[in-house]
């Protein structure tokens, strides 16, 4: 070490401030939509909640991904299976002016599906006032460091952020950061593919216009989709598209990124492979597609949505079987009835399985509760379920119903006291409390 580094180093580290600690009933860590539902309910449930998200806004593949649009409410026949929450997530938007009316479509891939298409930058206002409006603290800008544990509890999670590292002491720790990085964190174990499967890709969306939509819808998208890809234009077969509301532009769902996003280097590579594949795509759009040959491409989403990492080993490993059967669960605290869904990690299709007119399936209690641990639950896209199973439930209206339940539990838990447990609480209770706050559980 040099002179001048030797005597720089002892005043670094006598000016390091030492971290402010923070008393919670529960602490959520990622405030996508299910992370943001959790702490919602939770704190309406009377907890004390803090909020630990990257960004500076909420809202995680909504908001920051830009899907643009709230996929699967009802069965095929119009019953309805996703409400509570993620409803009112809906009517908020409305009163801005930024959703449009629930529909039923028909995918390029020629699948048909229901939808509510919504402006992601409003959608930040609205997750804000409820965050706001329920009395969540949010700590925005916040990395996670670490976690700490005794035996089976979580006992502190320390956060870097602008002013200094900041430890909680939380009495329910909820894991809705999507890669579960907090139950790494913790030692938690997690499931792995199977021989044959691979994680999800990974897509970038973009938006693009003025778009004659009359023209567009006109058009045979699935036959243009497929020119796309076998010109080497699209990335894969498909040119799904969220109209934003109440402009003619829309938000494109076309690109194909396979990548494990828990991997920081190839991460990175897979945001500068996505630009690359939405400017192609936005040129094939503006050249080839009926509709679209005054727009140009206006925005890419601040990151790539990812679809699939981590899946946490819960107290039950909810399975394709269970949900395609589909098994009615005791401790259901969730419903869904989107299809199993599986990208592949190469080439242009994808792995569609349709349930019935009137199928739907049920998510239970035991899913959400990592094995080994005491006082934390699993929110969103990485709780305890098989690859095919997540293939269904990752989409955002069911984590938002999922984090719903995560937040309300949490908060009956923490009433517990210094020895909360997410197994002591009642599912009986639980359940009444999410019919009763509007939720749909069958």
């Amino acid at each position: 070490m040099t002179t001048a580094a030797a005597s720089l180093a002892p005043a670094m580290a006598q000016d390091a401030p030492a971290p402010q600690v923070l008393g919670a009933d529960v602490l959520v860590c990622g405030a996508g939509v299910a992370g943001t539902m959790a702490a919602v309910a939770a704190a309406r449930a009377g907890a004390r909640v803090l909020l630990l998200e990257r960004y500076g806004f909420l809202g995680g593949n909504a908001t920051a991904g830009a899907v643009a649009q709230f996929n699967s409410w009802q069965t095929a026949n119009g019953r309805r299976v996703v409400a509570g929450l993620a409803q009112e997530v809906v009517d908020r938007l409305r009163i801005y002016g930024a959703a449009a009316a629930h529909e039923t479509f028909v995918m390029s891939t020629g699948h048909r599906m229901d939808r509510v298409e919504y402006a992601p930058e409003v959608l930040k206002l609205v997750l804000d006032d409820m965050v706001s409006d329920a009395g969540v603290q949010p700590l925005l800008h916040a990395s996670l460091l670490d976690v700490q544990r005794e035996g089976a509890r979580v006992t502190q999670v320390r956060a870097l952020t602008k002013s200094g590292i900041v430890a909680v002491r939380p009495r329910m720790l909820v894991d809705a950061s999507g890669d579960m990085d907090a139950l790494r964190k913790a030692g938690a174990s997690f499931l792995s593919l199977e021989a044959g499967e691979a994680l999800q890709p990974a897509t970038m969306m973009f938006r693009f216009g003025p778009i004659d939509f009359a023209a567009l819808e006109a058009a045979d998208i699935g036959a243009l989709a497929r020119r796309g890809y076998e010109e080497g234009a699209l990335a894969r077969a498909a040119l799904h598209v969220a109209r934003a509301p109440f402009s003619q532009d829309g938000w494109f769902n076309v690109s194909r990124l396979a990548v494990d996003a828990t991997d920081a280097m190839a991460l990175g590579r897979a945001e500068i492979e996505g630009r690359r594949q939405a400017w192609c795509a936005a040129k094939f759009l503006r050249h080839a597609v009926p509709g679209c040959a005054q727009g140009r491409l206006q925005a890419f989403g601040t990151q790539v949505g990812v679809r699939e990492t981590r899946r946490v080993r819960g107290e039950h490993v909810l399975t394709a079987e269970e949900l395609l059967a589909p098994v009615a669960f005791d401790d259901a605290i969730a419903a869904g009835a989107y299809p199993i869904d599986i990208h592949p990690a190469a080439g242009g299709e994808l792995e569609y399985s349709a349930l019935g007119d009137d199928h739907a399936y049920q998510i239970p209690y035991r899913s959400l509760c990592p094995a080994g641990l005491d006082n934390v639950l699993a929110a969103g896209r990485g709780i305890s379920a098989s690859h095919k199973a997540l293939a269904a439930i990752r989409v955002m209206t069911i984590s938002m119903a999922v984090g719903q339940a995560a937040g309300v539990a949490a908060a009956q838990a923490a009433a517990q006291g210094e020895r909360a447990a997410a197994r002591a609480v009642s599912v009986q209770r639980l359940r009444a409390a999410l019919l009763d706050a509007g939720a749909c559980l069958a």
